[in-house]
């Protein structure tokens, strides 16, 4: 798990519009804290930190350290509202987490070991199905990404969930199947070749059964 990111936040007193709007006009996103055992609290953000934030991507399923007040939370953001024609933040909303709590979270999947995949080497094409996975994670051990190692592949060959080494303590959301994660495709000239070789086989089995017919009508 990479180092958890820290946004520094104050509590805010009051509640309402009338307190979020304060908070805005004086640089401030507002937003509150809720869940873990603890009451909610409601917070103000500076607005250039939360912005940051979010242009890093994958600020939902990221692992924060919300020091309110200077105390430690360890968090996840469940929501960002935005202002529907500037899209800048306006509130956020952040659940506390224990060591041990679980939550789905969308985790990106890696590939490594092309120059070691075979089916590439041939010319075949590495076709992502799905770029990130659905896990169901424990909030102390959040895996970056998943890893999926391409080594021996063939053109043809799939790689599906069963196929990766998952974290400890990590599972798949998706339990009734085996899904598919990518696979090794032939290239689309070798398809295109082999279209054409079977239209062409067809075409001849299709002359080889009217020259028949047309022999057949003769003899009678």
């Amino acid at each position: 798990m990479a180092e958890m990111p820290v946004i520094e936040a104050t509590s805010r007193e009051g509640s309402g519009k009338g307190a979020a709007r304060a908070a805005r006009r004086d640089g401030f996103v507002p937003g509150v804290v809720y869940g873990g055992g603890k009451d909610s609290v409601s917070i103000n953000i500076k607005h250039n930190a939360l912005l940051k934030s979010l242009k890093a991507g994958r600020f939902l399923s990221t692992l924060i350290n919300l020091k309110v007040d200077g105390e430690d939370n360890q968090v996840i953001c469940r929501d960002v509202q935005r202002d529907v024609v500037k899209d800048l933040p306006i509130h956020a909303d952040f659940l506390r987490l224990s060591q041990n709590s679980r939550l789905r979270l969308m985790i990106p999947v890696e590939f490594i070991n092309e120059d070691a995949c075979p089916g590439l080497r041939k010319g075949g094409v590495l076709t992502v199905v799905r770029k990130e996975v659905e896990l169901n994670v424990v909030a102390s051990d959040i895996p970056d990404h998943v890893t999926v190692d391409l080594t021996g592949l063939e053109i043809g060959d799939t790689v599906k969930i069963s196929d990766i080494t998952l974290p400890e303590g990590t599972r798949p959301t998706i339990t009734d199947r085996d899904f598919m994660i990518a696979n090794v495709s032939a290239p689309s000239v070798l398809i295109a070749e082999e279209d054409e070789e079977a239209a062409g086989a067809a075409a001849v089995a299709g002359e080889g059964d009217d020259k028949g017919e047309a022999e057949e009508e003769a003899e009678e």
